[in-house]
Parts: structure tokens; C-alpha cells; sequence
């Protein structure tokens, strides 16, 4: 009989040269990727085009979830719930909050 040994361990290498970026291919207008080269070579905004798009994509997913975080408070602002519960803990800290706030002077 002939034994095989299977290797059945999960590792990960993080090794720095090993790159953790993904390449992907977009089809952009023309005037999208004229702005994007603009924007790293005169205007000298991010590093690299790549940086460029990276820069962009993060601003655009912080616009998107302050948006939803504001929708979200304007929803508790007309729950009496939470109304309630926001004057209880006012209330509740009210006093440790003059102890603390302002901060004296050094």
C-alpha cells in the first residue's frame, strides 16, 4: 500500500511583496479618464491614477453613508422612543457634565 500525505493546513502568507491589489478593467468615457490623469498629473491630487480613482470611490462611499446616517437621525429625531430615552440619559449625566465641561485651564 502506498500512503500519501495530504496537506489539509490553511496558511496565509502576508509577506510585503506580495501585492494585495486587484487589477480590474473599467470602461470609462474618454473625459472620465482625461479628469482622472488630470487629476494625479497637474493637479497632483493622489500619487497615481489608480490613487485618483481610490481617492474618489472612498469620497463617494463617505457621501453615500453620511447621507444614510442622516436619514437614520432624522428617523430618531420623530421617534418618541428614542426622544425619551435621549432625555433620560440627558438627565442622567447632566450633572457628571457640569463636574467635567468646560475643562479648566492648565
Amino acid at each position: 500500500m502506498i500512503w500519501t500525505l495530504i496537506d489539509t493546513q490553511f496558511d496565509t502568507c502576508h509577506h510585503p511583496a506580495v501585492s494585495t491589489r486587484v487589477k480590474r478593467t473599467y470602461n470609462l468615457a474618454p473625459r472620465t479618464v482625461h479628469a482622472v490623469r488630470e487629476l494625479s498629473d497637474r493637479y497632483g491630487v493622489a500619487p497615481s491614477q489608480d490613487a485618483v480613482v481610490e481617492l474618489a470611490v472612498s469620497e463617494l462611499q463617505r457621501h453615500v453613508r453620511e447621507r444614510e446616517e442622516s436619514v437614520t437621525w432624522e428617523l430618531a429625531a420623530a421617534d418618541p422612543a428614542f426622544q425619551a430615552e435621549s432625555q433620560a440619559l440627558e438627565e442622567t449625566y447632566r450633572a457628571a457634565d457640569v463636574e467635567t465641561w468646560p475643562p479648566e485651564p492648565v
